[in-house]
C-alpha cells in the first residue's frame, strides 16, 4: 500500500471539492483541478475538451508542431529521442522501478526546483487522489504509485503562486498538461519542467470499485493495476502476490460505461505536451518507455541518467489486423470464456505486436473507440475537437456506420 506523511508547513495540498462549482465542460470534464483555481477564467481557452488546440500548445511548448508526414510523430508526438529504461536499484513500493519518483527526488534534491505538483493518496482511501506540492523527497515517495481516477491536480496552482516559487516540477497526464500549458505564462514562473505519465481511461472512484469489482477475485486488497503488454491486467495485491486476467476476459458489457467520458473523448494517450514521458507501454515487459521531447526533457532525464539501466527501443509484428477485429468485438460486448480469453492471451503475446508496434496497437484501439463515441454522443464537437494526427490514425481503419 501506498504510504503517506502527515501534512506539514511546506506541505500543501489540495483544498476539499466544493460541490457544486462549475463546470464549463459539462459532462466532459476530466476534474484536471484547473476550475477549483482563480485560474478558471481561463478555462474556454484553457480546457482540452472545450478548445483543441494541440498545434499552437506543441509549437509553444517544443518549438515545434507535429510532422504529419511522420507516422511516428502521429503516434509519439515531437520527440527527441525515445529509450527503454529501468532502474539498478528498484524503489521499494513503487509500481514500477521508480523513474517517475527518482527524476523528481532528483530534480528537488540537486535545487533544480523548489516544489514537485504530484498527488498522494486520501489517508483512508488509497485510490482516492490528493494533490499536493511536495517540498521534501518523503513528500514525493508518499506519491508513488498510479491512481487511477480522475484528479484535479491543478488545484494547488493558486498555492505555486502564493508560495512564491520560482522553479517547478509538474508530474501530470494530458488533459491536465493541456490547462497546464494553456495558463503556463500567467504562473509567474521562471521555469516549468513537466514530467507525464501515458494515460487513458480513467474512472471516478465508484467506477474504479465497479471495475475493481468485476474483474480481480479480491478487490478489497489490490495495491495497483496496469493494463500489461501481455494482453493481461496485472493487480498486485497487499501480500505482495500478482493476480492476472486476459485483457479478452473482461466483462466488457458491464465496464463499457465505466470510463469517464473525458476518457473516452481524449486524444492525448501519449502526454504530447510533457517535456519527458515516462509510460510502459512502448518497451518490453518489465522496462519503462522514455520519449523525450525538449532541452528541459533532456535535463529531467539526466537529473537520473547514471541510475538508470537503458536500451533501444525495438518494434516487432503487425497490428493492424488485431485493432480491425478488435473494433466490432469491442462494439458487441463480446467476452470470451476465461479459458479461451487465457489461450487467447498466450498466443498473442507470443505472435502480436510488440515494442514500439504494441504501442501503435494501443493507441489505435483507444483512438478508433474514442473516435466514434466522440462520433456519437458529441457530433458537434467532432470536426474541432479531433486532432489531425489522430483523424489519420483512425482513418486507417473501417469503422461501423454512424448509428
Amino acid at each position: 500500500m501506498t504510504s503517506t506523511v502527515p501534512p506539514t508547513r511546506a506541505h500543501h495540498k489540495a483544498r476539499a471539492l466544493k460541490p457544486g462549482r462549475p463546470r464549463p465542460a459539462k459532462e466532459l470534464c476530466s476534474e484536471c483541478g484547473l476550475c477549483d483555481t482563480h485560474y478558471i477564467h481561463y478555462v474556454k481557452e484553457a480546457c482540452a475538451f472545450l478548445n483543441q488546440q494541440f498545434p499552437d500548445l506543441e509549437a509553444q511548448t517544443h518549438g515545434r508542431s507535429r510532422d504529419l508526414e511522420s507516422e511516428d510523430d502521429w503516434y509519439f508526438g515531437v520527440h527527441e529521442e525515445m529509450f527503454a529504461a529501468r532502474k539498478r536499484e528498484p524503489i521499494a513500493g513503487a509500481q514500477w522501478t521508480g523513474i517517475v519518483s527518482t527524476i523528481a527526488c532528483e530534480m528537488l534534491t540537486q535545487g533544480q526546483v523548489e516544489g514537485v505538483v504530484c498527488v498522494q493518496n486520501q489517508p483512508r482511501d488509497r485510490f482516492q487522489p490528493m494533490p499536493i506540492i511536495a517540498r521534501t523527497p518523503e513528500e514525493i515517495l508518499a506519491a508513488r504509485v498510479n491512481k487511477p481516477t480522475l484528479s484535479p491536480n491543478l488545484s494547488v496552482l493558486e498555492q505555486v503562486e502564493q508560495s512564491g516559487m520560482k522553479r517547478l516540477l509538474v508530474i501530470g497526464v494530458g488533459c491536465q498538461i493541456q490547462a497546464l500549458r494553456a495558463v503556463e505564462k500567467e504562473l509567474g514562473l521562471e521555469k516549468l519542467y513537466v514530467l507525464g505519465t501515458p494515460c487513458v481511461d480513467n474512472v471516478t472512484r465508484a467506477g474504479l470499485q465497479k471495475f475493481l469489482e468485476t474483474t480481480s477475485k479480491s478487490p478489497e486488497t489490490v495495491v495497483h493495476y496496469e493494463f500489461m503488454q501481455d494482453f493481461r491486467v496485472h493487480f498486485k495485491h497487499e501480500d505482495g502476490s500478482i493476480e492476472t486476467v486476459p485483457f479478452f476476459g473482461l466483462n466488457t458489457k458491464e465496464l463499457k460505461d465505466v470510463f469517464a467520458p473525458s476518457c473516452l473523448s481524449c486524444f492525448d494517450y501519449v502526454n504530447g505536451l510533457a517535456d519527458l514521458v515516462v509510460g510502459y507501454m512502448g518497451a518490453p515487459f518489465g522496462w519503462q518507455w522514455l520519449v523525450v521531447r525538449n532541452e528541459r526533457g533532456r535535463e529531467l532525464l539526466a537529473s537520473a541518467r547514471d541510475q538508470l539501466e537503458m536500451q533501444p527501443v525495438n518494434s516487432q509484428g503487425d497490428r493492424h489486423q488485431a485493432v480491425q477485429q478488435s473494433i466490432p468485438a469491442y462494439e458487441a460486448g463480446v467476452t470470451l470464456p476465461m479459458w479461451a480469453a487465457r489461450l487467447m492471451g498466450v498466443i498473442i503475446e507470443k505472435i502480436g505486436p510488440k515494442g514500439l508496434e504494441y504501442a501503435r496497437f494501443s493507441i489505435d484501439s483507444h483512438f478508433t473507440r474514442n473516435y466514434l463515441y466522440v462520433q456519437r454522443q458529441h457530433p458537434e464537437k467532432l470536426a474541432a475537437h479531433v486532432p489531425e494526427f489522430a483523424k489519420r490514425i483512425v482513418g486507417q481503419y473501417k469503422l461501423p456506420e454512424n448509428q
